[in-house]
Formats: C-alpha cells, structure tokens, sequence
C-alpha cells in the first residue's frame, strides 16, 4: 500500500509510553469517557493494584452515593443483628410487641448510634451491647470523617471540563483539506494558556510482525490564551502530513487513533488541569464542515455559546488533490 510506504518514511515518535510492538497490545489507546489509557494491570492483588481514593474520586457521581447510602445500610444491618443476637432485653426503651417491631427498632438504634444522633428512647443495658455500641458510634465518626474528606475531594479536584466533538472532520482549508476536531469548555469556569497536541497512532505491518508508530500532527493554532468561546483544531494536510494522500477508502482501512492531550491553567483553582481524548478511523468523517455554534443574543449585549451545536456540521465535497499551504 503506497500510503504505508510513505508513512513509515517518516518519524515515529517514541516518547507517547505504549512502546512500538503491537503485537502485545490492542484497542483504542485511550478510554474515550474517561480519558485515561485503556491498559488493565494484572498480576498483583487487588488491594496494590487499586488507589481506592483514587478510584472513589474517579468514580461516577450516581455510583459513588449508591455505594455510601449502601455501605451506610449493610453496616447497620450487620450492627442490628449484633444487638439482636445478644437480646433486645439488653436494650431499654425498645417496642417488643412483635419480632419484626423489635428488629426494626434495634436497627434504628444502629443508625442513631453509628451517627451518633442518640435520641435516648433506646438505650444499650450491660456491658457487651454498651460495648458494642461504643464500638459502632467509633466507627461511625471515622466512617463519616471519610466520606466526608471524599466528598470534598471530588467536590475540589480541579477539571478541565472541555467537551469534544464526537467526530473528527476531514474538512475543506484553504483550497486543500484538512483534519478537523472542535472543543468547547462547558462549565462557567475560565481556562487560560491552553495548550494541544495531536499524535497519529497507528499499527502498521513491518517484517511481518506488527508496529504501532506514532506521528505529530502540526496544528495551525496549538495554543490560545483563553477558551472563551469553541475551539476548532486544524491540522492541515500537506505533503508533510501523515495524513497525505489519504483517500476516504484509506481512513477506513487503516488501523488508526488521533491522540488529543490538552493542557490548560484553571485560574479559579490556580492549578494545571489536563484532559485527553481521541478518535479512531471510524469516528473521522470524510468531507464535513462544523456549524458556526455561538451568536448573539437579541440585543446584542452578549455571544451565546450553545454547546449542543457542538457536534453539528454540514456535509461537503472535497478537492480532488490536496494543495500545498
């Protein structure tokens, strides 16, 4: 294949961290959601292999407040069979009129005593039930103490929160073409000094074994001082693209992932803040122009930005040869 030929003329970065035989490895190099590289570790237990404070402030909003109303109810479950097997006569106060009364309300004392709200009808009688009461009310002030630091770390982690255009475009510029992709900060905070960079991944056959081989996509515009508005990233396609020559056919037949890193200083957080995405062959589409997606309001005091218009664009045709810029 001439396209292949002339790729592997170029320079392959070696400095991306997935190594050049492909052999061992497979999909996307990054998770799209997320962002992070689609590599899975094995071979060591799984309390080393996670960062549970990682993995809580990573966790889904939904997901992780399911897991603490559900870590909150077994753990009162458990302590309300505790107190029940060692008697309810050894709880003051309780309702005893039926089985199903009396564990009920041994398990609200469990949560009175694991908050340590204590509302006083109940009270534990005798050594054991007070000392498991007075163990349960200890784990209830570290089990708190937690989920509170968790819930303020997720709440004060910095984000980037940029949100990019499901397709990449292969778009008319400047009398020839160019690869196209759009991004636009979706919250009210402010990003300055926004840097990108766009790598080509590909797994390419050579001597029969195969080789991921990764290339630098020149863009036009690689940094912006701030992202008030949308971003489009446009990397030309000239004879010194990898991209060049590429027919439509090609991007469906080759084995490809665009690579975007973006870096950005968060002036509220005053930290850096880094996101990454990417597009494989399949999410590239050939001939497409982005809609404009802000404009004014009525009174034209004020650009709207709608952000739902990020991943519209019009079809268009393409020049036959791509021009040199």
């Amino acid at each position: 294949m001439a396209i292949l030929k002339r790729i592997r003329n170029l320079k392959s970065e070696d400095n991306t961290g997935y190594g050049n035989n492909s052999s061992n490895n497979s999909g996307r190099f990054f998770n799209r959601k997320t962002g992070t590289a689609n590599v899975k570790k094995t071979g060591i237990g799984m309390l080393d292999r996670y960062s549970w404070y990682h993995t809580f402030l990573e966790m889904p909003r939904g997901k992780f407040l399911s897991l603490l109303f559900i870590f909150y109810i077994l753990v009162n479950l458990l302590f309300a069979c505790i107190y029940y097997a060692i008697g309810v006569a050894h709880l003051a106060g309780i309702d005893r009129s039926n089985p199903f009364k009396e564990f009920t309300e041994v398990f609200f004392f469990s949560t009175q005593t694991f908050t340590t709200v204590g509302y006083g009808r109940i009270s534990p009688t005798g050594f054991l039930t007070s000392a498991v009461a007075t163990f349960e009310a200890f784990l209830g002030l570290l089990s708190f103490a937690i989920a509170t630091g968790l819930f303020y770390g997720r709440f004060s982690r910095p984000r980037a929160f940029l949100k990019f255009s499901n397709q990449a475009l292969i778009a008319p510029y400047k009398g020839g073409k160019a690869f196209m992709l759009r991004m636009a900060s979706y919250k009210n905070n402010s990003l300055s000094e926004l840097e990108v960079k766009l790598t080509l991944a590909m797994r390419v056959e050579e001597n029969g074994q195969k080789q991921n081989k990764f290339y630098n996509l020149e863009l036009e515009i690689a940094k912006v001082n701030a992202l008030s508005l949308n971003w489009t990233l446009v990397h030309a396609i000239t004879d010194k693209s990898p991209f060049y020559d590429f027919t439509e056919d090609d991007f469906k037949k080759t084995d490809l992932e665009v690579l975007v890193f973006v870096k950005a200083f968060d002036e509220v957080f005053s930290n850096t803040v880094i996101t990454r995405y990417s597009y494989t062959a399949d999410e590239i589409v050939w001939g497409g122009k982005y809609k404009i997606m802000f404009r004014p309001n009525h009174n034209r005091s004020k650009t709207i930005l709608d952000i739902s218009m990020l991943d519209e664009y019009d079809k268009v045709e393409l020049p036959i040869e791509t021009a040199t810029i």
